[in-house]
Order: structure tokens, then C-alpha cells, then sequence
């Protein structure tokens, strides 16, 4: 069981010491709460007070209610008043009414303070509003209530109803009291519970009866209050953040140690300051424009961004304010509450953190936009597609003019003074020219720095050099790159930034280094990669015909474009070649070819094959021998043994091979310029076209066979017969396919491009590469295109001969007779001479019939046919010998001379140069004395 705490007190000053002494009974309340005494009264007992002085005591306490509600009523007239805000106090002006309805922005709006009378007999007879709102019990129902009965706990009643006898007998009383609200809606009877202050004051009634008024304040509000201030007091005072109190007026009310600490002086010394002394006035109008949005709307500002200086100081700091309004008790806003965090290293560290992912991002996209295209151009441009303007204004990149014209080692490296050209230049800045080094240069252009220059001086130290901008010019400065791979110094890079921007920092000339770099690397790789392209090319032309071919009764015309025509990459060289063969008897041998592949083993690969294809025509073989034999030998490039290799490699069981395998197509074609036929053979590679006169284009049905390399499948022959001002065309899949288009569009693109054969060739030609999409570049093309041209009828002697002696004596007079008709007497003796000695060996050596014939065109060619399978040999005769010296007459009076197998038996032949006035014929007489 509790004990009411309670303390008799004097009253000769009910209004001040009775208050001091009820808030030091607060705490005495709290410890001997629980533990009554003996006789249920207070410790100490205290005389009774007088009417006369209960009743002073009572004037007092109207006078002190009076002066506080004036207070109050000032307050809440004018809420711009200090007092209104709770921060000063004014004195009341004459005439203004001390009393107002509104609720009194003071202590108690936060507290609260109930009172109650008692009359003489012990109940209460008056019951104010705040009583209702504190107890919850309206004055109705309150009146006429027993106090004591209807609060105190049943345990605690008897002492309560003594300690209301000596109320009643005039004594003064201040205590906590339990007590609890009567709830009828509870069925046990119990309400909510409370602990209440309470301030009891004896007064007289007008018949002088005696009774009592009591002034109750809700303890457990006080005690949130005394936490709440604590807590308050605390973070204001200990935050290690600026805080400021702001009130309407936008002047400073209250500033914290922190923020006094940053600004000098003491709390108190900025008090009534505005935020135009202590920021800059445009900074200073937006944050009070912002103060004055928050006092209006109530809305809180987060993160706002201030920019100032500190006393003393030229450093620009950077703060991160929280803003807040702040109420009264009763919701009135009083004014703003600031929260300042100096986040001037953090916005530091923002910045090079941002710098550092710039630049890590320009190097991402560097790596990713650099290097792409194997071509010293492009790689420039790449670079300055990099850095401007994301890292600079203007750019330039200078190379080396040796290094561009292939020299292994740019000269001038050791002064830095080399001529160099200029590759590459961007600007950000409407095109804006840079000038630096000595004037303007434009892009092509070929220039050198002086020795003395910050751009020389990079280039021999191969360090970078900052190089100022001019007064009154564009830049503001600039930075000499020296571009450095593989300890090799290859060109110069320029960055500049203009006026107005950042200046370049270490970080700055960190990141530029490594650009140049990067690009530098790429550049030298592209370099080395032109290096090797110009060196296949080289070859690969070197084993094409050289100029433009020529044949009997052909009419030649060629194309050949190396798969570097792209403009964005150069690819590497192919293994397309073409050839045009002249073989025996004015005849042509026409051939178009493609190694699978690409680099130095395709065009290697190619010269190989190209050189096998003329040994094999000089055999005068077939065509599908030829391509025979070239099956052979494409096995053996892949084989370490070679060609005997491969076959016996062709002829075990399939195993892994790691030797390298080299296929190709080729189609090989023999014209033949008397008979206007042409046989053609194909090893896997695309058809001919040929276009007859007034006919439109047809691909020619050769069957394509197996690609070269691939073996055991034997090459068909198909024999065309091509009439006079036919147009025959020969190509690689260069020319019909690529990324883009697929072959059967091509194809048909192609024989479409094909529509007037009477042009002239090199005009078809041209016109067939316009037509078609040939600037791919991912493939090599050749184009072969013929004419046919017959040899007329009158240029061919043709006879047949008896097999008897006197067979010789007739060719020599056929031999005469014609070539007196072609006006080559000069060639009369030389050519008799000749055809006697071959028709002579047909006769003893050969069999059958002997057929004869001349053959005029550029050369004069003669041709003895006969049906014996045995070839002649050339030998050197003894000096005592009487036979043996007829081939190498014919050896030594003819220009070239051979034999060939035919269907029929074979063919011995010679030719002879057309007398031109510059060539010089061999005399027979010296002929035949030089062979003993």
C-alpha cells in the first residue's frame, strides 16, 4: 500500500516557495513512495496560517496570473512579436486587453495544469476545462463529487480523508498523488491510471466556511518535458554538425558550439545574424529565398547544397544543409531549424573519384575504338574520335614520313626536327584551326618542329611538354604527346583545351600518355601489318603476267583488285592469280585461279601453283592432264615429303594429319586460234561466261570437278567452238560474292553486266567492276576476258603429203610459194631449210600421212603432222657422225622449236620471227658450218 507523499509547508508565499518546495517533494515523492508514516501526516508539522495571510496569499496569486496571461496575450497577438516565438519578452502596451481566446504560446501549451475547488465539505463544488481534459471527466458529472473517493485508490483513502480534514482546517498542502479515473464502461470498475502534482491552497467561502483550491499538473508530462529538454540540450549541444535556431525573421536565435567553432566567436556572438554575413549575396538571396519557402509551406529541405568561405580563409567550402520548420506546442511555427554537414572533402573526393571514372571510361572506349582498322590513318582519326571533346578541345596526330612510307626505322629520332605529316586533326570548337609548332598545318600536309621547340624537345625525350597558349589566342594550353611503342618514338600527339576550360592536371598528363600510347602501339602494329601487305603484294603481283597479255587471235583484256579496297579495314592478300600462256601452233592457253586462304601461305601457295601451271602448258598437255598433274602437286605443298609424299599418304588409311592442306580452284582453258575451238577443264571453280554476238550471256556447263589438293577424282573436258567476236570471261568469287550478296546474286548481277560484247574490252571491264559491288574488299577479284579474234584463212597454209622421197621437194615449194604470197621472202631459205629437215625425219622416223602447215600471225610458226607416237630427241652428233645434225639446225635457225602429242600421233614445229628491221635472222650456210 502506498502513502500519499505529502508535505505541510508554510504559507506566507504560496506562489513561489510552495512551488520551489512542491518540485523538491517531486522527488522525495518518488523515494519514499510506498513507505507510509507512522501517523499518515508529513515529517514535519507546521503551524496553521491565518485567514488574513490565506487571503494575501490568495491576491498574490491573481496578481502573478494576471502578469502571465498578459504575457500570453502579447504572445498571441502579434506572432511576429520575439515573445510569440518564444525568444525575447516585450513589454504590454497600454490598452491591450491581457486576455485572449487563442491558446497561449508558453510553458502551457506543453504541460498540463488542471484546477478544482473543494468546499467545506470536503467535495468539489467547481471544476474547470482543463480538469476535464486532464481527468477526462466533465464538470456536470465532477460537482458533488467526493475527491478522495472517486481518485484515490481504495488502499489509500483512509489517509487521503485525513489528510483532507487538516486541507479543510486551513493548512497548506503540495504532493504527488496516485490516482486513477473512474471509468463506467470498465467492468471491474477500474479507469486509466495517472500520477498528478498537486497544489492545494485553503480559502474561505463568503460565509467564511473554509474549503479549499487545488492545482493538479500531469507528472508524467513534466517528466517527458525534463527528458525531452535533456535530449534536446544535448543535441544541440553535443552535434557535431552546425545547428542553427532561425526564426521568422530569418536571424540567427540560437547557434551550437560546432557552428560558432567554424565561424569564430562564441554561440552567443551570432545571435540576430542573417545568412547574408556569412555568404556571398547571390548565394545568400538563394538561401534565404529558400528559408522563406520553408517557413511558408512547411515543406523540409534535404541535401540543399551551400557554397561559401570561412572567416580568414580563401578556400571554397561546400556544405550539405538540412532544413525543417519548427512549431509551439500548439502547431505555431516559430521559426527554422538548420543542419549544416561541411562536405567540402567529400565533393573533392566526388571529383576525382568522377575524374578517375572519365578516365577510366575514355579508356575503355579507347580500347575499344582504337586499333579496329589495320591502317595508320584510321588509327589516328581513331584516337581523336576518343579525346575530343571528352577530353579535349582540339587534337592533332603527326607520324613520321618515313615511317609512312615504310622505312624500317623514322629517321631524325635523335634531334626530334624529322619531317612528319600531318594525319589526323578534330576540333570541338566550329572547326577552330590549331596552331601551335609554328603555324597552322593542314591535314596531308608535311612539316617539321624547329630544334627548339616544346614539340621537338617531345619528340627527342620522347617526355611530354606543356605547352602554353599565346595571349590573345584560342588555347589555353596544350599538351606535346610524344607517341612511343616499342621504344620507338613514332609521332606526335597534341591536346588542347581552350580558354575557359580545366586546366590540364597530373592526372591529366597520366591519362594523355597513356592515350598516345595505346594508339602509338596500334599505329606501329598497323604499320608493321603495311609493311607485310606491301611485301605480299609485291609478291603476289610478281607472279601475275606481267603488263598486258597478248595472244594470237585473242583480243586480251584483265583486272585484278587485291582485297584491300575497304575502307574501314585492309584485309590481308589472297591467292587469286590469272595467267595467259601462249603454247604451240598460235594456240592460247587461258587460266583463273583461287588458293583458299589468305597472307603470305596463300600467295605462296599461288606462285607455286602458277609456276606448275606454265611448266605443265609447256608440255603441251591436255587440260585435264594439266589440272592432273596440279591435283599432284597442290597435295604436295602440304606434305613434308612433297609430291611422292602425298600420294602415298593419298594411298593409306585416313589417319590425323597435321600436316597443312592447300586446296584451290582453277579452271584451264586451250584455244585454239585456227579452229576457233577452246577446250575447257575445271577443278571446282566457278563457270566461264561467253557471250556470243547478238546472243545474250550463258554460263558455260563445264563440270566444276574436285578443288585442286583434294585428289582421286579424275577433271573432264568439254570442247566449245566459239564464233568470231565472241567474248569469253574467266573470274574469281571475289567478284560475285561477298558479305553482302550471295553467289547466285552475283552470278546473275554479273552475266546481266554483260549486255554489249562489241565494246571495247577494257571499257567492259570497267564497266563490269562499276556494275558489280566490288569495293567490299573482303575478297581478291580477277577478271579475264577474251575476244576471239580467228587467224583469217588466209594466214594459214595447210597440205597434206604422200609418204614417198619426193614429199620433201613439194613442201619446200609449198613452203616458198606461200611465203612469197606473204611477202616474206627474207625468210624463204631459212624456212625451207627447215621444213625439209622435218619432213625428212617424218618420213624415215615417223608413220602415216604427212601433213604441213604455215601459220602466220605475229610469228610465222610450221607444223609437220604425222601418225608415229614417237617423240624426237634432240642430241649432240659426233664429229664423225653422218647424221644426227637435223634438229639442232633446226635449233639453232629457229626462234623456238618442239613437238607435241595429238590425238592422232604428234606434231614438230618451229617458229620464226617476222622480219621487223631490228631482228637479225640467222644465216643457214653459218648455221651449217657451226656444226662442225
Amino acid at each position: 500500500m502506498s502513502e500519499i507523499p505529502a508535505k505541510a509547508t508554510e504559507s506566507e508565499d504560496p506562489s513561489n516557495s510552495g512551488r520551489a518546495r512542491a518540485a523538491g517533494d517531486l522527488s522525495d515523492a518518488r523515494a519514499s513512495h510506498g513507505t507510509p508514516a507512522s501517523d499518515g501526516t508529513s515529517a514535519s508539522p507546521v503551524p496553521a496560517r491565518s485567514a488574513a495571510a490565506d487571503a494575501r496569499d490568495d491576491r498574490d496569486a491573481r496578481d502573478d496570473g494576471a502578469a502571465r496571461h498578459d504575457r500570453d496575450a502579447r504572445s498571441a497577438r502579434d506572432p511576429r512579436d520575439p515573445d510569440a516565438t518564444g525568444f525575447g519578452s516585450e513589454e504590454p502596451r497600454p490598452g491591450e486587453p491581457l486576455w485572449q481566446s487563442k491558446p497561449p504560446g508558453s510553458i502551457y501549451d506543453y504541460i498540463k495544469v488542471a484546477s478544482f475547488s473543494i468546499g467545506p465539505d470536503g467535495l468539489v463544488d467547481q471544476w474547470s476545462l482543463r480538469a476535464e481534459q486532464v481527468f477526462g471527466i466533465p464538470a456536470a458529472r465532477a460537482v458533488g463529487m467526493d475527491p478522495i473517493e472517486a481518485f484515490i485508490d481504495p488502499d489509500l483513502r483512509a489517509q487521503g480523508q485525513r489528510k483532507m480534514a487538516e486541507i479543510l482546517d486551513g493548512r497548506e498542502w503540495t504532493g504527488v498523488v496516485p490516482f486513477r479515473v473512474p471509468d463506467d464502461s470498465d467492468e471491474g470498475g477500474r479507469g486509466k491510471d495517472g500520477l498528478a502534482e498537486v497544489y492545494v491552497m485553503p480559502t474561505r467561502t463568503e460565509e467564511g466556511e473554509k474549503a479549499a483550491v487545488c492545482i493538479v499538473v500531469d507528472v508524467r508530462t513534466l517528466r517527458r518535458m525534463e527528458t525531452d529538454l535533456a535530449a534536446s540540450q544535448a543535441i544541440f549541444g553535443q552535434s557535431p554538425f552546425g545547428f542553427l535556431l532561425i526564426d521568422t525573421d530569418l536571424r540567427v536565435r540560437r547557434a551550437n558550439q560546432r557552428f560558432a567553432s567554424l565561424f569564430g566567436g562564441t554561440p552567443d556572438d551570432h545571435r540576430g545574424r542573417g545568412v547574408h554575413d556569412y555568404l556571398a549575396r547571390p548565394e545568400a538571396e538563394r538561401v534565404a529565398a529558400t528559408l522563406r519557402r520553408v517557413l511558408e509551406s512547411g515543406d523540409s529541405i534535404t541535401d540543399m547544397h551551400v557554397t561559401g568561405f570561412l572567416p580568414g580563409s580563401d578556400e571554397r567550402r561546400h556544405w550539405s544543409v538540412n532544413l525543417y520548420r519548427v512549431h509551439s506546442g500548439s502547431g505555431r511555427p516559430i521559426g527554422i531549424a538548420w543542419l549544416g554537414i561541411d562536405i567540402t572533402a567529400r565533393r573533392a573526393a566526388a571529383r576525382e573519384a568522377a575524374a578517375a571514372r572519365r578516365n577510366l571510361a575514355l579508356l575503355n572506349d579507347a580500347g575499344a575504338r582504337i586499333g579496329n582498322s589495320l591502317d595508320l590513318e584510321t588509327t589516328a582519326r581513331e584516337l581523336l574520335d576518343v579525346v575530343v571533346p571528352g577530353f579535349c578541345d582540339l587534337a592533332t596526330v603527326d607520324l613520321y614520313q618515313g615511317l609512312l612510307a615504310g622505312d624500317e626505322t623514322p629517321p631524325g629520332l635523335a634531334d626530334g626536327s624529322a619531317e612528319l605529316r600531318r594525319v589526323a586533326f578534330s576540333s570541338a570548337v566550329s572547326d577552330a584551326p590549331f596552331v601551335g609548332g609554328g603555324g597552322e598545318v593542314a591535314v596531308g600536309a608535311v612539316h617539321h618542329y624547329p630544334f627548339n621547340s616544346p614539340c621537338a624537345d617531345a619528340l627527342r625525350t620522347a617526355r611530354v611538354q606543356h605547352v602554353p597558349g599565346e595571349d590573345g589566342g584560342l588555347v589555353q594550353s596544350t599538351l606535346a604527346v610524344p607517341m612511343v611503342a616499342h621504344d620507338t618514338v613514332v609521332g606526335l600527339a597534341q591536346f588542347a583545351r581552350t580558354k575557359g576550360s580545366e586546366p590540364f592536371g597530373d592526372r591529366d598528363r597520366e591519362l594523355a600518355v597513356e592515350l598516345a600510347a595505346r594508339a602509338a602501339v596500334c599505329i606501329d602494329n598497323a604499320r608493321l601489318y603495311r609493311r607485310e601487305h606491301e611485301r605480299a603484294l609485291i609478291l603476289q603481283r610478281s607472279l601475275l603476267p606481267p603488263g598486258d597479255p597478248v595472244a594470237a587471235g585473242l583480243d586480251i583484256a584483265c583486272r585484278y583488285l587485291p582485297g584491300n579496297s575497304s575502307a574501314d579495314r585492309h584485309s590481308e592478300v589472297g591467292g587469286d592469280w590469272f595467267d595467259v600462256i601462249e603454247l604451240p601452233g598460235h594456240r592460247t592457253a587461258l587460266v583463273v585461279g583461287d588458293v583458299m586462304g589468305r597472307g603470305l601461305r596463300a600467295a605462296v601457295a599461288m606462285g607455286e601453283l602458277r609456276s606448275a601451271v606454265r611448266t605443265l602448258a609447256l608440255l603441251d598437255l591436255e587440260p585435264a592432264e594439266v589440272l592432273s598433274a596440279l591435283d599432284e602437286i597442290a597435295r604436295g605443298l602440304g606434305a613434308p615429303g612433297g609430291v611422292q609424299q602425298a600420294t602415298r599418304a593419298a594411298r593409306r588409311p585416313r589417319e590425323a594429319d597435321l600436316s597443312e592442306v592447300y586446296l584451290a580452284t582453277c579452271v584451264y582453258a586451250v584455244y585454239d586460234s585456227v579452229t576457233r575451238r577452246c577446250t575447257f577443264a575445271n577443278a571446282g571453280h566457278l563457270p566461264p561466261v561467253l557471250v556470243e554476238p547478238g546472243e545474250d550471256a550463258l554460263m558455260l556447263d563445264v563440270p566444276p570437278g574436285m578443288p585442286l589438293g583434294v585428289g582421286g577424282e579424275p577433271f573432264e573436258e568439254v570442247e566449245v567452238e566459239l564464233p568470231e567476236g565472241a567474248l569469253l570471261a574467266l573470274y574469281t568469287d571475289g567478284l560475285v560474292e561477298s558479305r553482302d550478296h550471295p553467289l547466285d546474286e552475283g552470278l546473275q548481277a554479273f552475266v546481266g553486266a554483260l549486255t554489249d560484247p562489241t565494246r571495247p574490252l577494257e571499257d567492259v571491264c570497267d564497266h563490269v567492276l562499276t556494275t558489280l559491288d566490288t569495293h567490299h574488299g573482303e575478297d581478291d577479284i580477277a577478271l579475264l576476258m577474251a575476244r576471239v579474234q580467228g587467224l583469217p584463212a588466209d594466214s594459214v597454209g595447210d597440205w597434206t603429203l604422200p609418204r614417198e622421197p619426193r614429199s620433201v621437194g613439194r613442201a619446200r615449194e609449198f613452203a616458198r610459194t606461200r611465203l612469197q604470197s606473204w611477202d616474206l621472202e627474207a625468210l624463204v631459205d631459212t624456212t625451207e631449210l627447215l621444213v625439209s629437215e622435218l619432213v625428212t625425219n617424218a618420213l624415215r622416223y615417223g608413220e602415216g600421212e604427212i601433213r604441213l602447215r604455215l601459220l602466220l600471225d605475229r610469228t610465222l610458226v610450221c607444223e609437220v603432222w604425222d601418225s608415229g607416237l614417237v617423240q624426237p630427241r634432240r642430241r649432240r652428233a659426233r664429229d664423225t657422225d653422218e647424221g644426227g645434225r637435223g634438229l639442232q639446225l633446226v635449233g639453232l635457225l629457229s626462234a623456238a622449236w618442239g613437238s607435241r602429242r595429238t590425238p592422232r600421233g604428234k606434231t614438230v614445229w618451229f617458229e620464226l620471227p617476222l622480219p621487223d628491221g631490228e631482228t637479225t635472222l640467222t644465216d643457214p650456210a653459218e648455221a651449217l658450218l657451226s656444226l662442225f
